[in-house]
């Protein structure tokens, strides 16, 4: 009998151990793309019978693809986690945090929410050596420091997140075969943007589709070329304390962004329709133009997420194409990116959450997800030929070359600021009001409000 149960139970064992590697997108050794040394490595770490809940804004298909992720996770280490992700989560975690029951991590898509987090002693200071970490292993790493090193309840500064999972948003998209009839290449620097732009004009087209409505948030576009602008004319330092209002909002520096701007959506002959068509242009439509026979335009500079307004069935990186939205080469200022992402932090301190953000370092958590759908990393230890698809590939490629990372500012800035008086200001803008008196309208506002 003993002898029966026990080839029994290792049959089970077996089984079950089958079980659990059929959960796992991908066999462990079997694909050349990932690190799989970083998956055994994470074996060391014995995490049996602790469980670890994960909440963030991810429903749906980014759901399942982040637990497909997590999956390696708990293989390594035996441990139980749970993520309870989808809409909702901002006010969700923010209720949870309160009433005493934080999930171990939560998923941020709002570095400004962490901040607050931090400041009122919800959140817990990852170790100090991952500040070290994060600036040798994440291209523009300094910048991924500086974006989760918020102050404390007692005022001193720590790092307190990891981000994982970033957009960007400095892309110009084109049609490469109607650069390649005009004879047009693609430019590497801002001076040769500009001058590509007169040169189309100069031969009888139209260099630019812009548009800024959308509705309610008629307006958010512009304020992503301001501050590709502010990124491209001024130092980091600088950009962050515009964003933070340290340097005022009709401070010179930020004007002269806005007139940056300005050198392409207010010259009429720059953008489809003429500058008046574009704040009245909605953005899911200004694409477009790119499409029409003879072009209506040439370039379109917006975030990664713009060819789901493509015309149906357009093939990026046949049919569409993107390019790096470039910084001057005379100002010395490096490439800066701008985009977002989601940070994450640890709300209730545990073994098993500091091992899960430890996880997030190791090269298997961003290849997991990078070989499917939907994701970038600047983890410079991933192996780049594991992204699903060409397009991500480059975009990725971007995020590499960075020497500067920046969030969204207006998504930083009060919403009274970012998602009010700088929407409507940039349309006023375009329509031909004093790029200086919106400014100093914008301040106004900032002011009232302190």
């Amino acid at each position: 009998m003993k002898s029966r149960y026990f080839m029994g139970a290792a049959a089970f064992a077996l089984l079950a151990g089958a079980a659990q590697a059929q959960e796992l997108k991908f066999a462990p050794g079997e694909d050349a793309r990932f690190h799989w040394d970083s998956f055994e490595a994470l074996k060391a770490t014995d995490l049996k019978g602790q469980s670890l809940k994960i909440d963030g804004p991810w429903g749906g298909v980014d759901k399942e693809l982040f637990e497909s992720v997590i999956a390696y996770f708990e293989a390594a280490t035996g441990a139980d986690v749970e993520y309870s992700g989808g809409d909702g989560f901002e006010q969700r975690v923010m209720i949870d945090v309160e009433a005493g029951s934080p999930p171990g991590i939560a998923v941020i898509p709002q570095p400004g929410l962490a901040a607050d987090l931090a400041k009122r002693g919800k959140l817990a200071a990852l170790p100090a050596e991952t500040a070290d970490w994060l600036k040798e292993n994440y291209a523009a790493g300094q910048s991924w420091v500086d974006l989760a090193t918020y102050a404390g309840p007692d005022g001193a500064k720590a790092l307190y997140g990891m981000f994982y999972k970033v957009d960007v948003k400095s892309l110009v998209w084109y049609v490469p075969e109607n650069f390649e009839d005009a004879g047009y290449e693609v430019p590497t620097t801002m001076e040769g943007l500009k001058e590509l732009t007169a040169q189309i004009v100069a031969d009888g087209g139209t260099p630019w589709c812009i548009g800024l409505g959308s509705g309610p948030a008629t307006g958010w576009p512009a304020t992503d070329w301001v501050e590709d602008m502010m990124l491209r004319n001024n130092t980091p330092a600088d950009y962050d304390a515009w964003v933070s209002n340290e340097m005022k909002f009709d401070d010179p520096k930020v004007i002269a962004a806005i007139e940056d701007f300005g050198s392409f959506a207010r010259v009429d002959a720059n953008v489809a329709g003429g500058a008046g068509a574009v704040g009245s242009t909605d953005f899911r439509d200004s694409p477009k133009g790119l499409f029409a026979s003879p072009p209506a335009c040439y370039m379109h500079r917006q975030a990664s997420f713009i060819p789901s307004f493509f015309p149906e069935g357009t093939v990026v990186g046949e049919d569409a194409d993107f390019f790096y939205f470039p910084a001057y080469e005379g100002k010395d200022l490096g490439k800066p990116v701008l985009g977002a992402g989601t940070l994450f932090v640890v709300t209730q301190d545990s073994p098993v959450a500091q091992a899960f953000m430890k996880f997030l370092q190791s090269p298997i958590a961003h290849e997991i997800w990078m070989a499917q759908s939907g994701f970038l990393t600047p983890h410079k230890g991933v192996n780049t030929e594991a992204y699903g698809d060409p397009t991500l590939k480059k975009m990725g490629d971007i995020l590499l070359g960075a020497d500067t990372f920046r969030f969204d500012g207006s998504d930083l800035m009060p919403g009274a600021i970012g998602a009010g008086v700088f929407w409507t200001g940039m349309v006023d803008y375009t329509a031909g009001k004093d790029a200086a008196a919106v400014a100093a309208d914008i301040q106004k506002t900032w002011d009232s409000i302190k």
